[in-house]
């Protein structure tokens, strides 16, 4: 066996096979994996309310969304090595109450700079948190089971970046006890406590059976690459692109060559690197990540655009707003269920029919927004949004399955991070890209006519997901 695995007295397994995870723990760890998602788009349509009520500028309101977005991507591959050496159950328990504690912070945040600390500790937190799902599941779930797991890991990571926002505005408008947006963060905390019990008495323990020390120099030089990509793209708009944007931006590509160059060596050496390149031999691998890239980067600017155009330009609550993409979040869902019957009917050919479908659901998207622009809402979005969720549902179940369905068991919490940080990274490169191109164009074009370019530009990025899902192998191992 390459895992070894204990657990508590309530589960039984055979002696040295692993813990199976019953339908509780799956329950729990897909619970938890939907907690970092809901909170990166849950603010969304919180924003206005927030700068508002803590006299925020929009260079610091960005930060509020970069900083967790930020900080949950530099340490997520630290999260899965620190779970193969300690324990995956152990470091889940600890990074999960740590998400509890600093939602606390959020909510309880009395100016706009705290708020942002808090949130940078809540990125880090759910780092330790989320890595672990995803090897947890692999390490004690095989065959039938291990598809279905992962299946619903898909469906749960899709729709809560959709319900993320929805809830969002439900929260703020409800205004739960005088709490306004602060309910966004405060929401956690009873549903942390929840799984803390629940984690405690269904998820097995897990830990590698030959741990590597960590990879210090690794660990700094990718969060070096991915600062120095990230944070000006995230700030230099509102920042007024001073000298220290550009200098970052040029200073990236020769980061990541030297992250690249001293993984490359560790490996050659016998070492676990950080991100082993060895990794990335695995075909499957290697081709879903290239794709989840452009597809995480149009969701989230898609999202973030959205909430700022219904908003800012058509003039809706943030109920109506965040109600707008309701047609999305429940055809998501239920092509989420028919997604693995269908994998195992077609294969991977699924994934380009979704990005077919979902080209199709953004362009009535964009027609909507040309022609019934400023009354732009639920109706108006619907047969786009509805479309479009079929899409997003057919690639991205599929493809998270993919991506870890060879990887060997002893590296499920590298291989986890790895995934969830090139998700990660695309979701604040999204909204980094596509927010600060769409916030550039309304000066000097409208609202309209911006939101329409940049929903053109996202499908340029939906073509490619579909380019390159040709390339993916036939079948899931």
């Amino acid at each position: 066996m390459t895992e070894t695995i204990t657990s508590r007295p309530v589960r039984t397994a055979a002696p040295g096979a692993p813990a199976a995870l019953g339908g509780l723990g799956l329950f729990t760890v897909l619970l938890a994996a939907a907690l970092p998602l809901v909170d990166f788009f849950i603010v969304n349509v919180a924003l206005p309310t927030i700068g508002t009520d803590l006299s925020a500028s929009e260079a610091v309101l960005e930060l509020v969304v970069a900083g967790y977005g930020v900080a949950y991507a530099v340490l997520l591959v630290l999260g899965g090595r620190l779970g193969d050496l300690f324990g995956r159950r152990r470091l889940f328990l600890g990074g999960m109450a740590a998400f509890g504690l600093t939602s606390l912070a959020c909510g309880l945040a009395p100016d706009a700079w705290s708020l942002v600390a808090a949130r940078v500790a809540q990125g880090a937190s759910a780092a330790a948190m989320l890595p672990q799902v995803l090897a947890t599941i692999q390490a004690t779930t095989t065959g039938p089971r291990h598809a279905k797991a992962m299946g619903l890991y898909g469906a749960t990571a899709g729709l809560s970046m959709v319900a993320g926002q929805i809830l969002g505005g439900v929260l703020v408008a409800a205004d739960i006890a005088g709490t306004g947006w602060r309910s966004v963060f405060l929401v956690n905390v009873p549903v942390v406590l929840a799984g803390l019990f629940l984690a405690v008495r269904a998820v097995p323990e897990t830990r590698s059976a030959r741990p590597e020390p960590v990879d210090v120099p690794g660990t700094f030089l990718l969060a070096a690459s991915i600062l120095t990509l990230l944070v000006p793209l995230t700030e230099g708009r509102a920042a007024g692109w001073p000298l220290w944007t550009w200098l970052s931006l040029a200073a990236f590509p020769f980061v990541a060559a030297a992250f690249y160059a001293v993984e490359r060596r560790a490996d050659r050496a016998g070492r676990t690197p950080l991100v082993p390149p060895s990794l990335f031999a695995i075909v499957s691998l290697r081709r879903g990540l290239l794709l989840i890239v452009p597809f995480s980067i149009g969701f989230s600017g898609f999202m973030f655009v959205i909430a700022v155009a219904l908003q800012q330009g058509a003039g809706l609550g943030p109920v109506a707003a965040g109600l707008a993409l309701a047609p999305l979040a429940v055809v998501f869902f239920l092509f989420s269920l028919a997604g693995p019957r269908l994998v195992a009917r077609y294969g991977t050919r699924v994934v380009p029919t979704g990005a077919a479908l979902q080209g199709v659901g953004l362009a009535l998207m964009t027609l909507a927004a040309w022609r019934s622009w400023p009354d732009l809402g639920l109706v108006e979005l619907l047969p786009g949004a509805a479309v479009a969720g079929a899409g997003q549902a057919l690639q991205l179940p599929v493809v998270l399955r993919l991506v870890l369905s060879e990887v060997p068991a002893e590296r499920a919490g590298v291989g986890s991070g790895v995934m969830v940080t090139t998700q990660q990274s695309s979701l604040a490169l999204g909204v980094a890209t596509l927010g600060t191109l769409f916030l550039s164009l309304i000066p000097g074009m409208g609202m309209r006519d911006a939101l329409v370019t940049t929903l053109l530009v996202q499908l340029a990025a939906v073509a490619l997901t579909g380019l390159l899902s040709l390339r993916l192998p036939r079948t899931i191992a």
